[in-house]
Parts: C-alpha cells; sequence; structure tokens
C-alpha cells in the first residue's frame, strides 16, 4: 500500500493559513478586531456596518431582563453572514423604555433601564457616523424594541440625506421590529392563539426559548404569575421553541431583505 506523505499538504496548509488575511479568520464583531483589522476589512469589501439596539426592561416574573439584547446577540452575526459584506458594531443595551423619574411604562419595575428620547436619538445618530467615520459605506439602524424606533427611524433619515453625497447610505431596518410583529399576530390568529400580545408574551417568550440551552432565560415555574400587574400583556403559557424559531428566522430574513431592497431602490 502506498504511503502518503503528509509533511507537504500540513505545510501547504499552513502557508495558506499565513497568507489570510488577519479579519477572514475572525469574528464578525468591530470590538473582536484591530484597528487595522476593520481597516482591512473594509478595504476587501466588507463595506456595511449593522447597528442593532436591544434594551434592558422588565419582561415579567418569567423572563429576564436582557430578553432583547440576548436575542439582538444571537441574530445580528446571522443577518451579517447572509448579507456577506458586514460587520457588527456592539449591541446598544438601552433604549427608550419609559420614564425613569416618573416611573412609567417598564421603569415601574426594578431593572429596567431607559435613555430619554433625545438621549437615544444621540447615541443612535453617534454610533451611525462613527460608522460612517470609519468608512463603512452602508450603516443599518435596527432595533428589538418598540421605544425608539422612531428616533432610528429621524436618525437614519437626517444621515442618510448627508452621507449620500458621499457615495454612502444610512438606512432604517424597520421591517425587523414592526413587520415581523404584524406577521406573527397573522400566525397566531390561524393557530387559534390569542393576537392580543404586546409584551413579554407568546412571542418574546417564544424567542428567548428558542435560544436558550439550559433554561437559564425563561423562569417556566412563573409563567402562571405573568399578568398585566407583573408586567406582561400576552398569554406567555402559550409560547414554544417552535414558534421562538419561526420567530427569529423571520426577523433575519425581514432585515436582509429590506437592506437589499433600499439600496435596489437608491441604484
Amino acid at each position: 500500500m502506498k504511503r502518503i506523505c503528509l509533511k507537504p499538504i500540513l505545510l501547504g496548509l499552513a502557508l495558506l493559513l499565513v497568507a489570510l488575511p488577519a479579519y477572514a479568520q475572525s469574528s464578525l464583531w468591530i470590538d473582536d478586531l484591530t484597528w487595522p483589522e476593520i481597516r482591512d476589512a473594509i478595504a476587501a469589501g466588507k463595506r456595511t456596518a449593522i447597528v442593532y439596539v436591544g434594551s434592558s426592561e422588565q419582561n415579567g416574573p418569567h423572563m429576564v431582563i436582557g430578553k432583547h439584547n440576548i436575542v439582538a446577540n444571537a441574530l445580528a452575526p446571522r443577518i451579517a453572514a447572509q448579507l456577506g459584506d458586514a460587520l457588527i458594531y456592539p449591541i446598544l443595551p438601552y433604549a427608550v423604555t419609559g420614564d425613569a423619574i416618573k416611573r412609567t411604562g417598564h421603569m415601574r419595575f426594578p431593572g429596567s433601564v431607559s435613555l430619554p428620547p433625545e438621549v437615544f436619538f444621540g447615541v443612535v445618530r453617534g454610533v451611525a457616523q462613527s460608522a460612517l467615520a470609519a468608512g463603512f459605506k452602508v450603516v443599518a439602524l435596527m432595533g428589538e424594541h418598540g421605544g425608539g424606533q422612531d428616533e432610528m427611524a429621524l436618525a437614519a433619515k437626517e444621515l442618510d440625506a448627508q452621507a449620500r453625497a458621499d457615495g454612502a447610505r444610512v438606512l432604517f431596518i424597520g421591517d425587523l421590529y414592526a413587520k415581523s410583529r404584524t406577521m406573527m399576530y397573522e400566525i397566531f390568529a390561524k393557530r387559534g392563539l390569542p393576537t392580543d400580545e404586546n409584551h413579554a408574551g407568546i412571542h418574546d417568550t417564544s424567542a428567548l426559548l428558542d435560544l436558550e440551552t439550559q433554561g437559564q432565560w425563561i423562569r417556566k415555574d412563573k409563567i402562571s404569575l405573568a399578568d398585566a400587574k407583573s408586567g406582561v400583556q400576552g398569554h406567555p403559557q402559550y409560547a414554544s421553541a417552535e414558534i421562538g424559531k419561526i420567530y427569529n428566522d423571520m426577523k433575519v430574513d425581514l432585515a436582509v431583505k429590506q437592506i437589499r431592497s433600499l439600496l435596489a431602490a437608491s441604484r
């Protein structure tokens, strides 16, 4: 039997890995990269920056505060991978969730964090401007939480008007939040499930059931306590990992399609 010498093969593979640019072996998250690696990645075609907003807010007695941040961290790499030319800025963990002084909205419950609308607008705008300054030609703003959607849309509108002069775009990807919710309500109706869902109910709870691996984010023994008084506007008892996968997949698909559609329309 003829013996195959592995040394030349292994040497060839080693040389190939050395020849690859550093960013090709690295993360899609800019926090994991050095500035020269980001510069080189942009020069090699990574033209899109994803700015994804989560939120730290109460989610009833059965679900953790970081729900939106967990989902954003899971879905952002999937969106970037499907686009093929994107890097991701750190998830913004805070959004508009109520009045911290008057303790309205989610701020009635311990652990919630809220940024005033004007502050949130300024932060999102600043991150988007930073992405443009880095050399990205497309900045896609999107968010998991309802509060702040208007501010993201306004920031995108204002910056896009300026960015076009430099051949760049700033896009608000609102379908990820609004359209996905509407589509889920249609699915609930077809399945005979409640459609009066707004917060920490079927779709939100299902999203985390799909993502968790060890029951770390959903307190199943507390679901029976979920009601309006405990901060829930929905029916988490009907949640399932299967519904969560549909919801999470839907958001990835909607985000990718809207980014591509908006860019195609401007050509």
